[in-house]
């Protein structure tokens, strides 16, 4: 069954060449033309991965990102944007978006960042019921929920996708290479600082409350998850 991808853009020349790029690597592709119009589609038809502009009519991206998340949708989301600032990106991975590509794009890295966000959801889609646990934190992977002690901890699947290898991997230094080819894949060819934003909001989330750093870094060799 081919995989099937909502393109949200309000520019026709995008979806256009997005359209035609997407169905020739395979996949069946839906468009909308504005926010409103995407998350109408996203409520009458089941998708694998959405692709989001950010500057749109009526909705912008990002408000379109946060109402996603708070339905309880966790499909994979990769957001266009012009903005080349690092406060931009950042406030759409904190409202749930999993990966971002800044226009001009290459159209190579974009479908490269694709093949990656679907390979993740195939993985999750195959994991058992079971549940992950260091320490006070615990990953249910059935209901795709992680805790610090009582408290719920809401992550994106990017972030969702780097606890999980740091938790199947406690005490263990894993190298930025190593996590990179395991959560990106080899063919990201995108920003060179992308595991440090993650690492930052990931920490940000798993340090609310009070509690104490389980993420560490490792100067010259990587990172580590390790507690007192």
């Amino acid at each position: 069954m081919r995989e099937r991808i909502l393109v949200v853009d309000d520019d026709e020349k995008i979806t256009s060449l997005l359209r035609r790029s997407l169905a020739f690597e395979g996949y069946q592709v839906d468009i909308a033309s504005n926010g409103q119009e995407g998350l109408g589609k996203l409520l009458e038809i089941e998708v694998d991965l959405v692709i989001l502009d950010v500057m749109m009519p009526k909705l912008d991206g990002w408000e379109v990102c946060q109402r996603i998340r708070e339905s309880g949708i966790h499909v994979p989301i990769l957001m266009l944007t012009a903005k080349d600032e690092i406060d931009d990106r950042v406030k759409g991975l904190d409202l749930g978006s999993d990966d971002y590509v800044v226009k001009p794009f290459s159209l190579d890295e974009l479908l490269a960042r694709v093949r990656a966000l679907l390979r993740r959801k195939q993985r999750e889609d195959q994991d058992s019921s079971t549940v992950i646990q260091f320490k006070d934190v615990s990953m249910h992977l059935d209901a795709r929920e992680v805790f610090r002690g009582d408290h719920r901890i809401e992550l994106t699947t990017k972030e969702y996708e780097l606890l999980k290898l740091f938790l199947q991997n406690p005490n263990r230094v894993l190298p930025r290479d190593v996590i990179m080819e395991q959560i990106w894949g080899f063919d990201y060819s995108g920003e060179s600082n992308v595991l440090e934003v993650y690492i930052n909001l990931l920490r940000q989330k798993t340090e609310e409350h009070g509690f104490p750093r389980i993420i560490q870094t490792v100067r010259g060799a990587g990172y580590v998850l390790r507690g007192e």
